[in-house]
């Protein structure tokens, strides 16, 4: 299939290395994301093709940047970019969460056919997760503004923690409106092959 050479081609100008287990379940998982978004309405995206440029490749342009052990993916969707993230990091404990029961249903789903031993799935609203442990790093493709995203999160990371926030256009509006103990590590333009769009990664810790 097309689809299954445009992700070859994506991790190759995307400099990502992958055994051929993980992406076979990175294939696998798409294969389930279009199956289950035919009866469940998970993404607007309906061609396979398209799924490995808007959620694959998108998600697996933050790698580089993704450098701890615990990490909460907020608003995560059908599980993007956590799962991804998941099946490329095995060394990385991945918690995937979010309000919608039909979503996280499909996540449980995910982690079950693909055997990801380092995926815990959550249901229910962020600002009243209160974890056994908390983390390192919280990410976030499509959850809400910046603003939001750390007023609502903060009592999750530990010390030192950051804030990974996957954006479009670079969000001028968004971080002007930040809090002022919120300090702005860096802002990294993503490639992502085959999307002709701009893509940015917000990187932010507290002073506090």
């Amino acid at each position: 299939m097309n689809w299954q050479v445009g992700l070859d081609r994506g991790l190759q100008q995307g400099r990502i290395s992958l055994s051929g287990v993980q992406r076979g379940l990175l294939l696998n998982y798409i294969k389930l994301l279009q199956k289950w978004n035919k009866v469940h309405n998970l993404t607007a995206v309906r061609d396979p093709a398209e799924m490995v440029t808007l959620h694959l490749l998108d998600s697996l342009s933050v790698l580089p940047h993704v450098k701890v052990k615990r990490l909460l993916d907020v608003g995560s969707g059908a599980g993007l970019p956590g799962i991804p993230l998941a099946v490329c990091m095995p060394d990385l404990q991945v918690t995937v969460m979010d309000a919608s029961q039909k979503k996280a249903s499909f996540m449980r789903q995910a982690k079950a056919e693909l055997g990801l031993g380092n995926l815990e799935v959550v249901c229910g609203r962020v600002e009243q997760y209160q974890p056994p442990q908390l983390f390192e790093a919280i990410i976030s493709r499509a959850f809400s503004d910046l603003n939001e995203f750390v007023s609502l999160t903060r009592h999750l990371l530990i010390p030192d923690a950051h804030w990974l926030a996957m954006k479009g256009v670079h969000p001028y509006d968004e971080l002007a409106q930040l809090p002022e103990d919120i300090e702005v590590v860096e802002i990294v333009p993503l490639q992502v092959p085959g999307l002709d769009a701009q893509r940015h990664l917000v990187i932010m810790s507290s002073n506090r």
